[in-house]
């Protein structure tokens, strides 16, 4: 299993955030974690199963500008 983190400024979630669930949604992935810090910055955390689908993922997030990524193994269960 894999989890990917996902980071970007609050202006940049206005403009892509949507857009980006969307993709999100379509790649087998499960929200584990989701948070806005007080500076504006958003991140979340999705758990993958399939690795392909964990790096199209990363692919699709490097689509959006100011959007960061991390792409680790899940091992929290």
């Amino acid at each position: 299993m894999w989890r990917v983190n996902i980071t970007c400024d609050g202006e940049v979630w206005k403009r892509y955030g949507a857009e980006f669930k969307t993709i999100a949604g379509n790649h087998q992935s499960k929200l584990i974690g989701s948070e806005k810090m007080p500076d504006g910055i958003c991140i979340m955390s999705y758990k993958i199963e399939d690795v392909s689908y964990a790096e199209e993922l990363q692919e699709k997030c490097a689509s959006f500008p100011g959007f960061t990524y991390i792409l680790s193994l899940y091992n929290y269960e």
